[in-house]
């Protein structure tokens, strides 16, 4: 009894006074309904307890070996085998004590098989595994069994989850910034050099209709969902590290260099609620905007060699009196078509699966394709087909905010030749109407299949009347000339 109290030393020494008390009462092992040991001795058997033990630790050197205790730091000349098969060979709780103790432990207790390990016994409950080994595995993000529903709890750790946050916080955002600085800077410079594209032959008395009320209402459902969408995701994404900093600064310059601690925190947190409720519902809008406009113009927006030599020409962007031909949508707009259409639905089909990310995997089905493709060409990708849940939110994620950015990037470029780059475009998605002289400028065959087909009615050209001529009141009359 004295042996272990000893030992125990080393590890509490307080708790190891009491326990000295118990055994010089005698009463070493007993408890009260409490829990708690009894100790009904005299204030001189404590003095006697306490002087006795601290005899023996100031001779430990000598008088612990003496009465068969080793001393904390002595080292086992000899480990004496241990029984492992309670833990399939791993390590036991004797082999923790001793290493404890400072003695030497048998090399052989190593990881052991968890198959060979008894239900019930010396760390029987961790399938043949100490705290050490199994948080070890847990580190490396091996996925564990779990009897509950909720089987992501299986993953209890997981090393990719340090890479994704350092790319999260790092090159995405900064990368993200720079395309929105570039495309504001580079639009900025182009109507310093290039001016405000004007309608060549002035306005004109005739407006022509371009977009029927449906058509309106499908464009304006995509782009005001998309722009909420735009708002909320990326408060999201750039918030904490500028949002709140912002916040909190125009808060003390308001308040007259008053600092309110935790201000911008608070104001960022409210925002956020909010928009994540509206970035979570608003989404189903544009996913409905994205497929009533694609059934819309999808047969109008199909490529034609048209098209090549608007691209060729530079769409006339470039130069004052360069109008390539083009119909109702020109290379230009088509191209923002399909861009729409390909990145909204590949940002909606990511969203779904961060809306439900155990129930629809997507990155997984993806790059097995991928390898199969890769390795029919001759060029194999090897990108891992076994992803846990919370990889697949990592890469969906990542993925849905880089496709985002280049979709914004391109909806900008788009609002502004909509608006302040060209004369006469807003009235388009405003009032549905479009001067016939902008129409011909830049939409020029579709103005005449408007024509053709009687939808357009051109103003008759006014024919100039024949100038006067000064003409006598009456003809005059022939002259009598007498007979001969």
């Amino acid at each position: 009894m004295l042996r272990r109290i000893l030992i125990q030393y080393e590890c509490n020494p307080l708790y190891s006074f009491k326990r000295i008390n118990e055994f010089a009462s005698g009463n070493a092992g007993k408890r009260d309904h409490t829990g708690e040991a009894v100790m009904r001795i005299s204030l001189g058997k404590k003095l006697a307890a306490a002087l006795s033990f601290a005899v023996m630790l100031g001779f430990g050197g000598t008088l612990l070996p003496s009465i068969g205790v080793p001393a904390a730091n002595a080292q086992s000349e000899s480990a004496e085998p241990v029984d492992r098969s309670t833990t399939g060979g791993a390590q036991t709780l004797d082999d923790i004590l001793r290493r404890q103790r400072g003695e030497d432990v048998p090399l052989d207790a190593g990881t052991g098989s968890p198959e060979g390990a008894a239900a019930s016994g010396q760390l029987g409950t961790l399938g043949g595994l100490s705290d050490s080994e199994l948080w070890r595995k847990a580190r490396q993000g091996e996925t564990f069994t779990v009897s509950i529903p909720d089987k992501k709890s299986a993953t209890l750790m997981q090393d990719e989850g340090e890479a994704w946050l350092a790319t999260r916080e790092g090159p995405l955002t900064s990368y993200s910034l720079y395309a929105f600085g570039g495309i504001l800077l580079l639009l900025a410079f182009f109507l310093l050099l290039r001016g405000r594209i004007r309608i060549q032959q002035g306005w004109s008395s005739v407006k022509i209709e371009r977009f029927t009320f449906i058509e309106r209402f499908g464009h304006w459902l995509l782009a005001g969902s998309f722009l909420i969408l735009a708002v909320t995701g990326f408060a999201l994404l750039f918030g904490r590290e500028y949002l709140i900093p912002a916040i909190d600064w125009a808060n003390t310059k308001m308040n007259g260099g008053e600092v309110t601690p935790g201000y911008g925190k608070e104001v960022f947190a409210s925002f956020v609620g909010v928009g994540k409720w509206l970035h979570n519902n608003i989404a189903w809008a544009f996913v409905v905007s994205l497929v009533l406009i694609f059934f819309m113009w999808v047969l109008r927006n199909i490529p034609t060699w048209t098209d090549v030599k608007w691209f060729a020409q530079g769409g006339g962007l470039f130069s004052k009196d360069s109008h390539p031909h083009a119909r109702k949508f020109n290379g230009g707009q088509k191209l923002i078509f399909w861009s729409v259409i390909i990145f909204g639905a590949s940002i909606s089909a990511s969203g779904l699966s961060l809306l439900a990310p155990y129930e629809y995997p997507m990155f997984a089905p993806t790059f097995e394709k991928l390898n199969s493709v890769s390795e029919a060409i001759g060029f194999p990708l090897g990108l891992a087909t076994t992803l846990t849940p919370i990889q697949e939110m990592q890469y969906s994620q990542m993925w849905h905010t880089i496709i985002a950015t280049v979709l914004m990037i391109i909806i900008i470029a788009h609002i502004y030749i909509g608006s302040i780059g060209m004369q006469g475009a807003f009235g388009a998605m405003g009032s549905g109407k479009v001067d016939l002289n902008w129409a011909k400028e830049h939409h020029d065959l579709w103005v005449e299949e408007m024509v053709k087909d009687g939808k357009v009615k051109l103003p008759m050209a006014k024919v100039p009347a024949e100038p006067k001529r000064n003409m006598p009141m009456s003809a005059p009359t022939k002259p009598n000339v007498p007979a001969e």
